[in-house]
């Protein structure tokens, strides 16, 4: 959080959804951290359509149908690589598409994140099966 709450478009605050810390642009909460490794990410769904294949790719994405928000694991230094690229785009998305604010209703809750060694465990038992 300190490396992007350095970015000028960002600002500290409190997270909408009352769990972690959060930043914002001039208009809307753009990032929650909700623990070291769990962060959501809001996009547009402009944005999340665009990177929607990219997102299948991803071991660190998850997605919630129907919602602006994208949730993060950072497990390594490349996840984290990906959130900061993902926070340029939000930013970007946000001022190219100004509107209403949405509400600052995130993932937290609503996705379960599973440790990568828990994951992959998983992947194998379903193909033994």
């Amino acid at each position: 959080m300190d490396q992007l709450a350095a970015w000028p478009d960002l600002s500290p605050c409190e997270a909408g959804c009352g769990t972690g810390r959060a930043l914002r642009s001039v208009r809307d909460e753009i990032v929650h951290f909700h623990s070291e490794r769990d962060v959501d990410l809001h996009l547009t769904t402009r944005a999340i359509q665009r990177l929607h294949y990219d997102f299948a790719e991803s071991t660190a994405i998850r997605l919630v149908p129907g919602s602006r928000w994208v949730t993060v694991h950072l497990d390594c230094e490349t996840d984290v690589d990906l959130l900061l690229s993902l926070v340029s785009v939000a930013l970007k998305a946000h001022s190219a598409h100004p509107g209403h604010p949405a509400p600052a209703v995130c993932n937290f809750h609503r996705v379960t994140v599973l440790a990568r060694d828990e994951a992959d465990d998983d992947d194998e038992a379903d193909e033994a099966g």
